[in-house]
Parts: C-alpha cells; structure tokens; sequence
C-alpha cells in the first residue's frame, strides 16, 4: 500500500529546507502512517535529495504529520542547478513511499 492510498500531502520551501505535511484521510490511515513514517524512513525514502536532518511534528487533531527536511532543495531554490529542487516535488515523492513495514536491519 502506497502513502498517497491513506493520506495526501501539501509542502513548501524557504532556502534549504523543505517543509512537509502528510494528512490522513481519516484516524485509521492517520494511525498507521504515525506508526511507519519515521524521520529515518522519510529520509531513505527521499535517497540522497535530503543531506541534512529531518525531523517530525505530530498533529493529531489535524490527523496530519509534518516533516521538516534540512539540506533538501540543493543550497536553495535560487542556487540549485536541479532543474525543479523545489519542497511540491518532494511531496509528490514520498506520497509513493511503500508503507509496508520494513524488515529489522541485522
């Protein structure tokens, strides 16, 4: 089952940073992301886009997680060579991650 299944998401960008918010659709979905989508498990997701920390804000009354990516957008919108770094894309990206719970790494 893929995120963008149980909740959607909205973001934005200042600098370096990407900000991003996954909403569920409803408690259950809100529920399960809250158990899968780590910190870690954002930033393997996203591969080597984010070099930086990323951190988790939870807001259940609004069912919704926000992801706050340092290092994300290239040096900045403005001084990035990619040709669209900004926070929408990475949105979009994550909405595919696979919420299969991942296996203990040994």
């Amino acid at each position: 089952m893929r995120l963008r299944e149980l909740a959607h998401a909205r973001s934005g960008d200042k600098g370096d940073v990407s900000n991003i918010s996954v909403i569920a659709y409803d408690t259950a979905g809100y529920e399960r992301v809250r158990a899968v989508l780590t910190p870690e498990r954002v930033k393997r997701h996203l591969g080597g886009i984010v070099r930086g920390e990323v951190r988790r804000y939870e807001l259940p009354g609004l069912l919704a997680l926000n992801f706050v990516l340092n290092g994300a957008l290239g040096g900045g919108v403005t001084r990035s060579l990619a040709l669209d770094a900004h926070g929408k894309c990475l949105s979009g990206l994550l909405l595919e991650l696979d919420l299969t719970p991942e296996e203990p790494s040994r």
